[in-house]
């Protein structure tokens, strides 16, 4: 966490000073100052490697980031928005976002845009990482739609973003991850307008994802929701969510189509010349006998004697 104001420089020296402090933790921009005399402006930095929030005040300015700043500067993360008091006019992508309080967007660092914002202006943005946001909305665009944070679950996306500069000074990097990753899938539920709690639509969509994904990866030894969660660009506790609705958990999904594939490896002449413990490395388990143990819990059978056909599951 680390704090900046133009405050602590010469008047003179003061637009240059904000131009390269902004410059040095977002990406390369264009800055436009309404007056260059005596510039106002101080910001509340905090971060880890995974996500930034920042709460800034200024004088008026405009920021853009042109087509050849973005092919200079690649940066495909999105920003969070969200104006304390003052005015922040956004235009991207052929749309533009007038945010007062109560209101947010989403904004893309790999997508040309114009902020304007007015001398009254206080605000929070928030970097978050283009995977968390892609993978669950499916989409990598710009979207400069104004977000409704008065009421619901937009209200409570606004509060723990507040919360989380609160405690800026008590929170540890992992605790400031895990709080930032509660925010970002409130996030993405409120911007595809499914922020009923269940999610239902969103979920469904999960729960597909993450099966196709199990079938086409059970076998690595390493796989886990944590591992899978990481791979597809959501979190741990939406694929949790998903497969809740289910009936079932990571883990136990990613066991079932473990036993799944030995059981057909069983029943396939070609693979006759296949060990159990051949079988069970194979397929992701530890050893024959975690997988006997397993195999006899789902199939009622040991995975030998399916193979002789003395029993049938």
């Amino acid at each position: 966490m680390e704090s900046q104001s133009t405050g602590e420089v010469d008047p003179r020296e003061r637009v240059d000073f904000w131009s390269e402090h902004i410059g040095s933790y977002q990406s390369r921009m264009g800055y436009r100052y309404a007056h260059t005399d005596n510039f106002r402006g101080e910001t509340v930095r905090q971060r880890t490697e995974a996500y930034q929030l920042v709460r800034f005040r200024s004088d008026e300015i405009e920021y853009s980031r042109t087509a050849g700043q973005v092919r200079a500067d690649p940066d495909e993360d999105y920003r969070l928005l969200l104006p304390l008091s003052g005015e922040i006019v956004l235009r991207q992508d052929g749309q533009e976002a007038r945010l007062t309080p109560g209101t947010g967007t989403l904004v893309s660092f790999g997508s040309p845009f114009e902020c304007l914002q007015d001398a009254s202006t206080q605000a929070f943005i928030f970097t978050i990482p283009a995977r968390e946001v892609n993978g669950p909305l499916n989409r990598k665009s710009p979207l400069a739609t104004g977000l409704d944070l008065n009421r619901g679950l937009g209200r409570v996306v606004g509060n723990m973003l507040n919360d989380l500069y609160t405690e800026r000074d008590h929170l540890t990097d992992p605790q400031f991850n895990a709080v930032s990753d509660r925010i970002v899938e409130l996030l993405c539920m409120l911007a595809t307008g499914d922020d009923r709690p269940d999610g239902s639509r969103h979920l469904t969509d999960v729960e597909t994802t993450v099966r196709r994904y199990v079938r086409e990866h059970a076998p690595d030894p390493a796989l886990t929701g944590t591992s899978m969660a990481r791979a597809l660009g959501w979190s741990l506790r939406q694929i949790q969510l998903a497969l809740q609705r289910a009936g079932t958990t990571p883990r136990d999904l990613i066991r079932e189509e473990r036993l799944r594939l030995v059981r057909e490896r069983l029943q396939c002449g070609d693979c006759e010349h296949l060990t159990i413990t051949d079988l069970a490395y194979a397929s992701g388990f530890s050893s024959a006998s975690a997988l006997s143990t397993a195999f006899r819990q789902r199939f009622g059978v040991s995975p030998r004697e399916m193979r002789y056909g003395s029993r049938r599951p």
